[in-house]
């Protein structure tokens, strides 16, 4: 049916209140001096005139072209995609540790070996973690745990919870996470305890870590092992950091003279893991994600929806 100008005018109004301002029928009603079925109408109009159309996203329907297509192109053994109710950082992570508690039920298997990274991705999947039916379950730490800050890195409470999901006692790396001085680090890695830790996290058959990032609020930026300059320096040289390890946009080392004051396993024993699993999301994370994929420093990747379609796009 041929609308008058007026007619448009009132669809119009009652639309916008009703889908852009998230009124009420009887609140536009009443904002309008109009009968309810009048509104009723209105919207009805509205649609079928075209004036509003209605697009409904199905998460589910994307999920598998995208996964296809992320592993397509970091040539990733597997992808999960987290499902993304809102942006916010906290839910991301409830999120991420959901999913990835249950990616560890399906490949956990008798007598593996897991090593694990602290942080707060890390606590998110730790809150998750079910209670494991393998047996011979072994864990580690992929790096030192000590920092100099008084902010909490939720290394022991990760190791507890952890320990209680698969019935172990994990591997300590009970060391700083950057010495002062090369020749240090190296001393302290001939202590036969940390020699057999660092045996077992090279040995370990699955990795799970996230990356950081190199905002003023990282936590590895409030460890205390940094001075102002190194901080800087960062900054202007990487997207952030894998393991502590800092990398360049193209997952190049980007402060080698650092990295050999760093405990943490080598970048190149990551990609050998038979699962090298990188948890992260939020788009604070979207460069150092990517940088770490383009590096082949993972070869699975838990991601929350936001983030898996800003990374195809670049």
């Amino acid at each position: 049916m041929a609308l008058t100008k007026k007619q448009i005018e009132r669809i119009l109004a009652v639309s916008r209140y009703y889908y852009q301002d998230d009124l009420s029928q009887q609140e536009i009603a009443r904002k309008m001096d109009l009968s309810r079925p009048t509104v009723s109408k209105s919207l009805q109009l509205a649609r079928d005139n075209h004036i509003v159309t209605i697009n409904i996203h199905d998460p589910f329907e994307d999920t598998g072209v995208m996964r296809e297509q992320l592993r397509t192109k970091y040539q990733l053994k597997d992808v999960v995609i987290a499902e993304q109710a809102n942006y916010d950082e906290q839910g991301i992570l409830e999120q991420l540790g959901a999913v990835t508690a249950d990616y560890l039920d399906e490949i956990v298997t008798d007598g593996v070996t897991i090593g694990i990274n602290w942080g707060r991705t890390m606590e998110a999947v730790a809150n998750h973690l079910h209670a494991s039916h393998n047996r011979n379950v072994r864990l580690v730490q992929l790096k030192g745990s000590v920092t100099n800050s008084s902010e909490d890195n939720f290394s022991a409470d990760i190791t507890q919870k952890f320990n209680r999901a698969f019935h172990t006692q994990a591997s300590l790396l009970p060391l700083p996470i950057v010495f002062s001085d090369a020749r240090i680090k190296q001393l302290a890695m001939t202590d036969q305890f940390i020699k057999q830790v660092v045996t077992q996290g090279d040995a370990a058959d699955i990795a799970l870590y996230t990356v950081g990032t190199t905002r003023p609020t990282a936590m590895l930026f409030q460890s205390g092992y940094l001075d102002d300059q190194q901080i800087h320096q960062l900054q202007t040289d990487a997207v952030g950091d894998v393991l502590s390890h800092y990398i360049t946009a193209t997952g190049a080392l980007a402060a080698p003279d650092l990295d050999q004051r760093t405990v943490s396993i080598p970048l190149e024993r990551l990609s050998k893991k038979r699962y090298a699993i990188l948890v992260a999301g939020g788009q604070a994370k979207l460069q150092p994600i990517h940088a770490a994929l383009v590096g082949h420093h993972a070869n699975v990747l838990i991601v929350d929806q936001a983030v898996a379609k800003a990374l195809l796009r670049l």
